[in-house]
């Protein structure tokens, strides 16, 4: 019964390392995630030509998508989700006002 008692602690320790592990890369899934979802929506207020009807919100997702890619090249996820989730709420805004100038346009 004793050994049982001793190795309950070193179990333990080895499950919470490999917990550790799983959740440090749910980050890097996370980001994922979010970078392709507002890498598309950049892409989309490009086409509409964002950069010349709604200048200051496609520039500023332009600019949060790639230090969201710098802050993930060093690991930094959660950092990097959330300038990636910042970009697409920027490139949002900027296809809403590209299409509202566009339907404003005779």
């Amino acid at each position: 019964m004793r050994s049982l008692i001793v190795g309950a602690p070193i179990a333990f320790a080895a499950l919470a390392v490999a917990w550790a592990g799983v959740l440090s890369g749910c980050g890097g899934v996370h980001y994922a995630i979010e970078v392709n979802s507002a890498s598309s929506r950049v892409e989309e207020a490009r086409a509409l030509g964002a950069d010349q009807l709604a200048p200051y919100e496609y520039y500023f997702a332009k600019e949060h998508l790639q230090q969201a890619q710098v802050e993930a090249s060093e690991a930094s996820y959660s950092d990097a989700a959330n300038l990636a989730e910042e970009a697409e709420d920027h490139a949002n805004t900027a296809i809403e006002l590209t299409q509202k100038a566009l339907r404003a346009r005779p």
